[in-house]
C-alpha cells in the first residue's frame, strides 16, 4: 500500500440499503452471533480476574489479547508489514480459553465494521441485543463460567420472542 493511502475493507456482497438474502437473514445472523458472543466476554474475563487479583490487570490482558488478534486480523490480509516478531506467553493459571474473551471484542468490531453498513446500525444492534439477550439466557439457564444458575421461564422465554419479532419489524422497516 502507498504511503499515505488509507485501507478500507472490501465490501460484503450487497450495497447499504440493498434487499438482498445476505442482507436480509446471513448479516442479521451474523450480528446476532456476535451478540452471543458478548455475552460471555465479561464471565471469561471474570475468571481471569478471580485468578489475577485485579479487574485492571484482567482487563488490560483483555485488551492486550484484543490487540494481539486485531494485528492478526491485519496479517491475514495481505497487508502485515513488519510488525510482530515472537509472542511471550501468559502466565496467569487460567485455561487457555480465558484469553480468547479478548478476541470476541475484536470479532465484534470487525463484524460491525462490515455489516452495520449494510443492514444499518438499528438492525445491527437490534439483532446483536437479541444475540446478547439469547446467549444470556442460556449462560444463566446453564450457570456457565460460575454464575448462579437461573432457570428459563415462561416469562423470560416470552420476553425474547418479543425481541426476535422486534428483531424481524426493524430489519424489514
Amino acid at each position: 500500500m502507498p504511503p499515505g493511502a488509507v485501507w478500507r475493507p472490501r465490501a460484503l456482497p450487497g450495497a447499504p440499503g440493498e434487499r438482498t438474502i445476505m442482507s436480509i437473514w446471513l448479516y442479521p445472523l451474523l450480528a446476532a452471533c456476535l451478540g452471543a458472543l458478548l455475552t460471555i466476554q465479561p464471565l471469561m474475563n471474570g475468571v481471569l480476574t478471580r485468578a489475577v487479583g485485579n479487574p485492571l490487570a484482567a482487563t488490560t490482558v483483555s485488551g492486550l489479547v484484543t490487540f494481539l488478534s486485531a494485528l492478526a486480523l491485519l496479517a491475514v490480509s495481505g497487508r502485515p508489514g513488519d510488525f510482530l516478531r515472537g509472542l511471550a506467553a501468559f502466565q496467569a493459571p487460567v485455561p487457555w480459553w480465558v484469553y480468547l474473551a479478548g478476541m470476541i471484542g475484536t470479532a465484534f468490531v470487525f463484524g460491525a465494521i462490515l455489516i452495520a453498513p449494510v443492514i444499518g446500525a438499528a438492525a445491527f444492534f437490534v439483532c446483536v441485543v437479541a444475540g446478547q439477550l439469547i446467549g444470556a439466557t442460556l449462560a444463566d439457564h446453564i450457570g456457565l463460567l460460575g454464575l448462579e444458575q437461573q432457570p428459563v421461564s415462561l416469562t423470560r422465554i416470552a420476553g425474547l420472542l418479543l425481541v426476535l419479532i422486534g428483531c424481524v419489524i426493524v430489519q424489514r422497516a
